[in-house]
């Protein structure tokens, strides 16, 4: 059975904090440790577009 190509690219849109892996690559990408990857996504949720202001916001 083939994947349903009508659910393509909706991964892409939230970090999956159980897998290690995303959240490292989160961090790396802002550069932020992995402890304040993890608190930035329990405090905003797993969205990404609201991770991504929050680690921008935070540089600012």
């Amino acid at each position: 059975m083939s994947d349903d190509k009508t659910k393509q690219g909706r991964d892409r849109k939230f970090i999956a904090r159980g897998e290690p892996y995303e959240v490292r690559h989160f961090a790396d990408t802002h550069d932020i440790s992995i402890e304040l990857a993890e608190k930035l996504i329990k405090q905003h949720g797993n969205s990404r577009e609201a991770l991504d202001a929050a680690a921008k916001a935070m540089k600012a």
